[in-house]
């Protein structure tokens, strides 16, 4: 067989949908991959049911169906600040992780260097790879997952392209202030660089906590791409809608590369969730309500059985240290990752492990998350508190 492209060879396959995979195999509790239990809002199962027998059925405009870029334009240009013009600052993707891959794709060369947050989400180191250019890791050091803003700088004197800002961010729940932004955001400004964010958590910041977009900030418009999805928002994470957000020349470039890696995102699904992008604040307001109640509902149970963890600021995502449970005879020597797949089988809950997410040589950590309802959390602490009886 001929050779294989060495690019392949560089990263795994998702971690986090590994253990998908193997938690429906066990019939675990899947607290790994991050997705909803609950339906999406009616609102939008109805315009889908509409849309089923209306259409639109064909091919829409390859870089988003005209009513849904001045749905997303007018909700978005509230948290950018600005006014955005939907045919020209606007790709829609299929998916946050296409929309990602294709600012990547768009402002890389071979040879080039990205920088990127550790802990991460898994796509990015691939990301970078897939574009030709180079990760140079900067950490975000445990347990407040603070960073020092001269290793940024350094990364950009080394000639980085561009910085992945995930805020807030998965794995961690750190929410970026204001202020670390704007630091970030000079540097980018100085060196000529690119910020590409990842906003796919934007409505589920905890108070006291506040959600602030790059691009959005003084001078940051022109070196911002937008990174987004309607996955986490409206619940609708199968549905693949994403965008990217950024100036004129940059997403005419990026509308090229979106048209020859998927040529569009579904039309009828674009069609349903423009009820969503119409709905009022309120919705929003209600949405953070209720994750913030699955969040400390969450935290709590997790105190009541004594493992120990972190407090996201924001996303639905927990990081649960295991040590001691690696630190018993049973396990010494276990890699987080075996110790998920022994979870998953013993305990019936499944995990994402830790080191999927850290350049750094991190295995004590696990990560779960509460998109669930109030009756599979309670079922899940059920579960996880059998681990207790491992002492």
């Amino acid at each position: 067989m001929p050779q294989l492209s060495k690019r392949v060879e560089n990263f795994t396959d998702s971690v986090i949908r590994r253990m998908t995979r193997i938690s429906d195999e066990y019939g675990a509790i899947n607290l790994s991959q991050g997705f909803p239990d609950f339906d999406p809002p009616k609102e939008i199962m109805d315009a889908l049911a509409k849309a089923a027998y209306a259409g639109p059925h064909q091919y829409s405009v390859t870089y988003g169906a005209d009513n849904f870029r001045e749905a997303l334009a007018r909700k978005q240009e509230k948290a950018i600040g600005r006014k955005i013009d939907q045919d020209k600052e606007i790709v829609v993707t299929c998916g946050g992780t296409e929309a990602m891959m294709c600012a990547m794709m768009t402002i890389c060369n071979p040879g080039d260097k990205v920088m990127v947050f550790s802990p991460f989400y898994e796509n990015y180191g691939a990301d970078a790879i897939l574009s030709g250019a180079e990760p140079i890791y900067i950490p975000l050091v445990p347990p407040t997952y603070e960073f020092d803003i001269r290793l940024v700088e350094e990364g950009f004197r080394q000639g980085a392209k561009a910085i992945i800002v995930c805020n807030p961010s998965n794995p961690c729940g750190k929410v970026f202030s204001e202020e670390e932004l704007m630091a970030i955001g000079s540097l980018a400004v100085k060196y000529d660089a690119f910020v590409v964010t990842d906003e796919v958590y934007e409505h589920m910041v905890y108070a006291p906590n506040k959600h602030v977009c790059m691009a959005a900030l003084p001078g940051m418009y022109e070196h911002t791409i937008t990174c987004n999805s309607l996955s986490k928002t409206y619940s609708i994470t199968g549905w693949r809608l994403g965008y990217l957000i950024g100036p004129e020349e940059v997403i005419e470039a990026a509308k090229k590369v979106h048209d020859f890696l998927t040529v569009g995102a579904a039309a009828p699904l674009q069609e349903a969730a423009v009820a969503g992008l119409n709905f009022p604040e309120s919705y929003y307001q209600q949405l953070l309500k209720i994750y913030t109640e699955k969040r400390d509902y969450f935290l709590a149970g997790l105190d009541r059985i004594g493992l120990e963890h972190n407090v996201p600021q924001g996303t639905y995502f927990v990081l649960i240290d295991i040590q001691r449970f690696l630190d018993l005879p049973k396990f010494q020597g276990w890699t987080d990752l075996e110790f998920c797949e022994w979870m998953i089988q013993n305990i019936g809950v499944a995990a994402v492990p830790g080191s999927s997410f850290f350049k750094e040589e991190v295995n004590h950590l696990i990560r779960l998350h509460f998109a669930r309802e109030k009756e599979t959390i309670d079922e899940a602490m059920e579960r996880l508190a059998k681990l207790q009886e491992l002492f």
